[in-house]
């Protein structure tokens, strides 16, 4: 990551197409200018006036800007430091994405059509995910929860394909033989012949979850059962494919409201 006092920017853990800035209580202005990608992000403390082409918005916290590729814009504090995040993500890899859920696409890519979006909704949504694609290290995960994202977003008129069970279930038992690889979302696409919307979509369908997070759920059944023939914490972790101790962790409590070694307690 590259500092800048309270003005930071890197890449996602996982996909190294989106970049990430996260700015704390900082008071830097910009000059009008554009990105190539598109970008989006949420105010998490202060106001600011924000101009995209013509428009003048004033926004505050728990607001959602978006902005074009090509887009001259500006978005700077009013009076006082501010709180930011932002990601940046590639055009192409968003067009991409576009045109797998749009029914009709004979352009580019979909533009935004709303400049500023006030739902706390869209804050909460956006705060989710940054936080995976800032920590998140499985390109599964990643990918997954960024694809879903987008296509809400933008909310397009989809032509939703008839899925057959056999499609997903390919899938399903890919990730339930292969549970401690990292698997990628490219990968499960390739074995269902999906899109990487449609096989989300599908899957969720099919099993109630994403297939990143149908694949942590099974880890965290299989850690149960390990836990209490009394494996080792480290070795749970490591044959499951967690990578390190502190993501076992983290993700065994979201499931279970206990840490993995507050759990095995009860069973040794």
């Amino acid at each position: 990551m590259r500092k800048d006092n309270k003005n930071n920017l890197c890449r996602s853990a996982a996909l190294d197409f989106v970049e990430m800035r996260i700015a704390s209580h900082c008071d830097s202005c910009y000059s009008t200018h554009s990105h190539d990608e598109f970008s989006f992000g949420v105010v998490d403390q202060g106001q600011a006036r924000y101009i995209n082409t013509r428009e003048n918005y004033h926004v505050s916290e728990k607001m959602t800007v978006t902005i074009n590729p090509g887009d001259a814009h500006s978005c700077n504090p009013k009076g006082q430091a501010w709180s930011y995040r932002m990601l940046f993500i590639d055009t192409q890899w968003m067009a991409n994405v576009q045109r797998e859920v749009c029914s009709k696409m004979n352009y580019d890519y979909a533009c935004f059509e709303q400049h500023l979006l006030t739902e706390q909704s869209h804050y909460n949504a956006f705060s989710a995910l940054f936080s995976i694609l800032l920590e998140e290290r499985n390109p599964l995960i990643a990918q997954g929860i960024l694809v879903e994202y987008c296509a809400q977003l933008f909310d397009p008129k989809i032509a939703f394909k008839q899925i057959s069970a056999g499609d997903v279930d390919k899938v399903q038992q890919l990730i339930m033989d292969q549970m401690e690889n990292q698997l990628t979302l490219d990968e499960l696409c390739e074995v269902a012949q999906l899109s990487p919307f449609h096989l989300i979509r599908s899957f969720k369908k099919h099993y109630g979850q994403s297939p990143h997070a149908y694949q942590l759920d099974q880890r965290i059944k299989r850690a149960r059962l390990l836990l209490k023939s009394g494996g080792g914490l480290a070795d749970t972790a490591n044959s499951l494919g967690f990578s390190d101790q502190s993501h076992f962790q983290r993700n065994f409590k979201k499931r279970t409201a206990l840490t993995p070694r507050q759990y095995q307690k009860f069973f040794i």
